[in-house]
């Protein structure tokens, strides 16, 4: 019998045997790249899924925080039910003389602030604003339940925007406020302002220190001044907020709100606390404070473009325009400019002495001047002014003079 069939029945099945084992082969790769497809997606999904469990927990830190009123660190909620029954809103009127067609008239402006009770001495006082009193008459302060009294101006100082008032209130309504040195104060450190924008009374804000050491023009009835290191703050106050507290973290006061910036936002400013410890024992006692430092000149702050216009060699410092005939610095031989420029249209006076020092200390800007004087040096002290003359490094001994306070 032949075999030919049966070799071609072997041969037929070898090849269904290859093509199958093939077609499994292929099969069962494809199953292993779709099993680690799968494998990857739901890898995938479990991250999917961690991520937003992290995501939900954050949300929820969030929503608890905003719950909370916190803020870099800071419960405002629990500051404000500590302060607020200390802080007052200081009313009065003021007789404002304004010049009309047949003459001067005269008319009632009502005056509205802020204000915040102390202790001193054992005993209890209100401080606000020099500029929320000045000239104002029949000056009530209200507390946060409506309670109301009349209050008297017992000491002042226009140089530092502060005033202190007696009033004889129930002891049910004073909770003195505790103050703290400003000195640890540092740029971007969290701060709450509350007082009576508009009228809005117990009004609170938070934001967080700007800057340090400011010098701000402020006008009195009969003066415009410099007032000498001022905290530069972002917590959003406005008319009415003068003359109450800047508090920090712990809820002391750091210093006392006093003006904000007419052309911008978010830009206010404050004494600090320092200046209150220090002039408070002489405005309760003798009704001011004379010891503001002086040396009697007018300047603009040093740059680039001023020193290219005028041939300086230094771009930081104080320019000196003019010196007060006999005061300080005119004394000490401080030479003031002589020649007048024009640089994008403001006018300046050049030629004169650059303050670059003052007892070692650098001076970058007309600011750093004002402020160290103010917390360093008294009036009688001799300090050592570094300058810069005709491109030469100089030293001058300045005593130092008091600020006239008129």
């Amino acid at each position: 019998m032949s075999t030919a069939p049966y070799k071609k029945i072997t041969v037929m099945l070898l090849l269904l045997v290859v093509v199958f084992g093939s077609a499994a082969a292929y099969f069962d790769g494809a199953l292993m790249v779709q099993a680690a497809k799968v494998s990857a997606l739901q890898q995938a999904n479990g991250e999917l899924q961690t991520e937003n469990t992290q995501l939900e927990q954050r949300l929820s830190s969030v929503d608890q925080s905003a719950s909370n009123a916190t803020f870099l660190g800071f419960n405002a909620v629990s500051i404000y039910h500590s302060a607020n029954q200390s802080v007052v809103t200081v009313q009065g009127s003021k007789i404002v003389t304004a010049l009309a067609v047949f003459g001067p008239e005269q008319s009632v402006e009502s005056i509205e602030g802020s204000g915040f009770i102390i202790d001193y001495a054992n005993s209890t006082y209100l401080l606000t604003n020099f500029h929320v009193v000045d000239g104002t008459q029949n000056i009530t302060v209200t507390f946060w339940n409506g309670d109301a009294y009349p209050a008297k101006v017992i000491g002042s100082d226009a140089l530092s925007d502060l005033a202190v008032l007696s009033l004889n209130a129930s002891s049910v309504d004073l909770h003195p406020l505790p103050i703290s040195s400003s000195s640890t104060l540092r740029v971007g450190m969290p701060v709450v302002a509350i007082g009576s924008p508009f009228g809005l009374s117990g009004s609170i804000t938070f934001g967080i220190i700007s800057q340090l050491g400011r010098s701000v023009q402020y006008e009195s009835t009969s003066r415009t001044f410099t007032v000498a290191d001022i905290i530069q703050f972002s917590a959003p106050i406005n008319p009415g907020n003068s003359g109450g507290p800047l508090l920090d973290t712990y809820g002391f006061v750091v210093g006392i709100t006093s003006a904000t910036a007419t052309s911008g936002q978010g830009v206010g400013f404050a004494i600090p606390a320092d200046t209150i410890l220090r002039e408070l024992p002489y405005l309760i006692s003798t009704g001011g404070y004379d010891k503001h430092p002086y040396v009697g000149i007018q300047a603009v702050d040093m740059n680039y473009q001023l020193a290219q216009a005028s041939g300086a060699n230094i771009t930081y410092g104080v320019l000196v325009e003019a010196t007060q005939a006999g005061g300080p610095a005119d004394k000490a031989g401080l030479k003031a400019g002589t020649q007048q420029i024009s640089i994008a249209g403001q006018q300046y006076t050049v030629g004169g002495d650059i303050i670059i020092s003052i007892n070692g200390t650098r001076i970058v800007n007309y600011d750093s001047f004002t402020t160290y004087l103010e917390r360093n040096t008294v009036p009688g002290q001799v300090i050592q002014v570094g300058i810069i003359r005709a491109g030469q490094a100089l030293t001058l001994s300045i005593v130092v003079g008091s600020e006239p306070s008129q």
